[in-house]
């Protein structure tokens, strides 16, 4: 059984193409189109394997798009559990704007998920056994399921003796943090949005991230900081990790490239400030590739061994 499994109630297929110029009511002519799969824990199975790991991604599928989706992952040798469903995968719209270097995403909220729908995904996730070492749970949640979800996985996982990791926003954030999980990796924003601190001085970041592992809602905070870094704390210690500077292609994947590069350094032993180094290697290496194209894993060991 894998060490890892991912989970992704709101998969897509991410289209990527790019034109001249941006401009409303006229018809745009695109360069060639790109047809890649995509959502948070998508993302972070199709890493974790270039990264030489073993993570099955769980995910609802449906219509031709979700029979798109399990193609391009055979393609990328990425292991699946798809959950069959009734109404269709969603698609994804990314647009580079070549004169200006600027990225157009557009993403649709997906289908609706019914409550027999998101019991056999966690029914396919009870069924792992062993259970893994660690459940990544990424990306946004489709209509039709509730806020709470991710509290209610965070017990779950907890009573299997696995580690949630979780990367999401907003609501469902705040429950699974009351829940308590054992990484949490936000970006600058959403942590803002969980403390409700918006607007306050970066300098309070680390007391305010001290304060929710004291509190219990996360073991591990990784605090995304763009290019920034990261920083990251425990209750046994904290640290910040600079980004190395790169060519800047496309920042789409970046958060999930960084997830994946934590669990990978987590899986093989490392203490908490090497393994965030390593998943600031693996975002950096993922910006540097357009599209949804994600990283390379000889970029990310390079720039990973640079940051030494």
């Amino acid at each position: 059984m894998p060490e890892v499994v991912t989970l992704t109630l709101n998969p897509a297929i991410d289209e990527s193409t790019s034109v001249d110029h941006v401009i409303p009511e006229r018809k745009l002519r695109c360069g060639p189109a790109r047809s890649e799969p995509g959502g948070g824990g998508i993302n972070v199975s199709r890493v974790l394997r270039r990264l030489g790991d073993d993570a099955p991604a769980i995910y609802p599928a449906g219509g031709p798009a979700g029979e798109l989706l399990a193609r391009l992952l055979d393609a990328e040798g990425v292991a699946h559990w798809p959950v069959p469903i009734e109404a269709s995968t969603r698609e994804n719209f990314n647009v580079l704007e070549r004169a200006s270097g600027l990225q157009y995403r557009f993403c649709l909220e997906g289908p609706t998920l019914e409550a027999g729908d998101v019991e056999r995904c966690l029914g396919v996730l009870r069924g792992a056994r062993p259970a893994p070492l660690f459940v990544v749970a990424s990306g946004s949640l489709p209509p039709g399921v509730r806020p709470d979800f991710y509290a209610r996985l965070a017990r779950l996982v907890r009573e299997s003796g696995a580690r949630l990791v979780l990367d999401s926003s907003g609501e469902a954030l705040r429950l699974a943090v009351d829940a308590g999980v054992f990484l949490l990796k936000p970006s600058l924003r959403e942590f803002q949005q969980l403390t409700d601190s918006v607007g306050a001085d970066e300098s309070r970041l680390a007391e305010l991230g001290r304060a929710l592992v004291r509190s219990g809602g996360c073991q591990m905070l990784v605090l995304s900081l763009g290019s920034g870094g990261a920083l990251w704390i425990t209750a046994a210690g904290q640290g910040r990790i600079a980004a190395p500077a790169v060519p800047v292609a496309s920042g789409v994947g970046a958060g999930d490239s960084m997830v994946a590069g934590i669990v990978h350094g987590l899986l093989r032993g490392s203490a908490p400030g090497e393994a965030v180094r390593y998943g600031v290697a693996a975002a950096a290496a993922s910006v540097m590739n357009p599209g949804t194209a994600l990283c390379r894993a000889e970029d990310v060991e390079r720039l990973f061994a640079a940051m030494a």
